[in-house]
């Protein structure tokens, strides 16, 4: 009977042990996910190690003729060769297994992983609305939102503000959202039945920071360190689901907390070819999940495809076209994004941008790629120009004697030209001044203290080397009488606001260019035909007829 309790003793040590590391670790129960070889792996060594240990006391201090149950008839050493036979086996499963996946015998298949259309990019990229610019980067952004926690007296000795930032459009504004985190244990422990108060917004275009506090605070988080720890909350409800490395933080259009937590899915082999199959929303109030195939997610949903991923599956698209061996030898037609990634807010969700160059390292793009975070769309805009780390040299040699570094750019449309935007911030990490870099002429750069400064210069840059005519033909027309007309200084220049009998708009010719100074020779009641950009307020005039 002792024997037996000793056994079954025994038996609870490991169970516990072994639930412990399942607490901890939280591997999917998924022959796809390397996490449970792993786990199978390191039960497999520690059980071997603790039958064979204890066969081996047993027969010191018992002799050699002592008999007891659960396995102690198996001499120790028939013990240590079955563990590690099945040991190895399960290695051979898991080398075999990565082998089988990879993209050495799957060329094809992963060449095929991403589609890609080659489209135009005037017909997608409209002319830029300076109201939906998202200026700042997450650097940017994290110093804001650290200074308005600061200034949040109630709660900053309690909380802090995590690092997700994530960057997602609400209702058409591109906006950056990150929730607060428990200052510390003693924090949590003190805070966690009330759980998070609020989360961290700020609009991209504007910089205006807001604390959104909630009637109820998130329960379900990344600084829970138990069953509510997101994470946890994730595994125990889906054992099989292998979440991608990220989840992300969002709100609804309503404003309600979300994490948005994609599933991988592997299309090759055992561990080869991922992409995002299905998509878990968990409420970060109540903790309530809801399971959606990629193509039925809500429109509200931004991110669900890491950037990191969908550049891994364009470089995959990019360059395995002739197969393995030609991407690593002789290289032809192969190309791959560049080295970094920017955000575009496009037809209400959020696209990844980045350039493609081929994978010889040149200083030249030969187009750009965006990639759409939801649903994985992928597009290509054959366009050759610069690089956009040679964009960025370009805009800081204009400012070398202040020093400010370049953020990566954004993709605009002005005047119809494809151009880089971007922020030139000083060693503090504040956005001092901006600049914009002609893609495909990249050493025609404009700077400037405001992002109408910059884009004056710029159109003024324009118009030296020949394409003032390209704004308008972008742009629409319209005639009419002119009911009322004012005169305005913005920024130290002279503009003309006027608006035409029947039209709600109102109506921008900016002084300071010379092929609209016609304007003034203009009084109310004369008619006017004019040609204007859509999408800005007040709307901007292009052009006098």
């Amino acid at each position: 009977m002792k024997k037996v309790t000793k056994n079954i003793s025994v038996v609870i040590v490991l169970l516990l042990a072994a639930f412990l590391y399942y607490y901890i670790t939280i591997p999917a129960f998924n022959i796809h996910s390397i996490g449970t070889w792993w786990f199978l792996i390191g039960g497999t060594v520690v059980l071997t190690v603790l039958l064979s240990a204890r066969k081996a006391w047993k027969e010191k201090h018992r002799g050699n003729g002592g008999k007891f149950v659960f396995l102690t008839d198996v001499k120790s050493t028939g013990i240590a060769k079955a563990g590690f036979l099945i040991t190895a086996l399960l290695f051979i499963i898991l080398a075999v297994g990565a082998f089988l996946s990879s993209p050495i015998i799957n060329a094809k298949k992963y060449q095929k992983l991403m589609a890609v259309e080659e489209r135009n990019f005037s017909d997608d990229i409209s002319q830029v609305d300076y109201n939906t610019i998202p200026i700042l980067d997450k650097d940017s952004a994290a110093l804001l939102g650290d200074r308005k926690m600061g200034s949040m007296v109630d709660m900053v000795s309690q909380f802090e503000v995590s690092n997700d930032y994530s960057q997602i459009n609400v209702n058409n504004k591109p906006v950056r959202v990150s929730p607060l985190v428990y200052a510390s244990p003693v924090k949590w422990f003190t805070n966690r039945k009330e759980g998070i108060p609020a989360y961290i917004k700020i609009d991209m275009a504007t910089q205006d920071t807001e604390c959104v506090k909630l009637s109820e605070g998130i329960k379900y988080s990344k600084s829970e360190y138990f069953n509510r720890n997101i994470y946890r909350h994730l595994r125990f409800r889906y054992p099989t689901y292998i979440f991608g490395e990220q989840i992300f933080f969002e709100i609804d259009d309503e404003g309600t907390p979300f994490w948005i937590c994609p599933v991988k899915k592997f299309n090759i082999g055992l561990f080869g070819g991922e992409t995002i199959g299905n998509v878990v929303l968990c409420n970060a109030v109540t903790g309530e999940c809801s399971d959606y195939k990629i193509k039925d997610v809500p429109q509200w949903v931004d991110k669900v495809f890491q950037a990191e991923l969908l550049m891994e599956l364009y470089d995959y698209s990019g360059t395995l076209k002739h197969g393995f061996f030609n991407s690593v030898l002789g290289q032809k037609d192969c190309l791959e994004t560049t080295s970094g990634y920017n955000y575009i807010a496009l037809e209400d969700d959020v696209w990844v941008y980045s350039g493609v160059t081929s994978v010889s390292g040149d200083q030249s793009n030969v187009g750009f790629v965006l990639m759409n975070q939801r649903t994985m769309e992928t597009r290509f805009y054959k366009i050759e120009g610069a690089t956009e780390k040679s964009a960025m040299s370009s805009a800081q040699g204009q400012v070398q004697n202040l020093g400010y570094q370049a953020t990566f750019p954004l993709l605009l449309n002005i005047s119809g030209e494809p151009t880089y935007f971007m922020a030139l911030k000083d060693d503090a990490g504040l956005v001092k001044m901006y600049a914009m870099v002609n893609i495909q002429k990249y050493q025609w750069v404009a700077t400037g203290d405001s992002i109408k400064e910059c884009e004056k210069s710029y159109s003024q840059l324009l118009k030296t080397n020949g394409i003032s005519g390209a704004a308008s033909a972008e742009g629409k027309s319209v005639s009419g009488k002119i009911a009322n007309l004012v005169p305005v200084n913005i920024e130290g220049t002279s503009h003309i606001y006027f608006v035409l009998e029947g039209k709600e708009e109102v109506f921008d010719i900016d002084l300071s260019n010379t092929e609209l100074i016609d304007i003034i020779k203009y009084k109310a009641g004369d008619a006017i035909r004019l040609s204007y950009l859509e999408g800005e307020n007040p709307v901007k005039v292009t052009e006098l007829k």
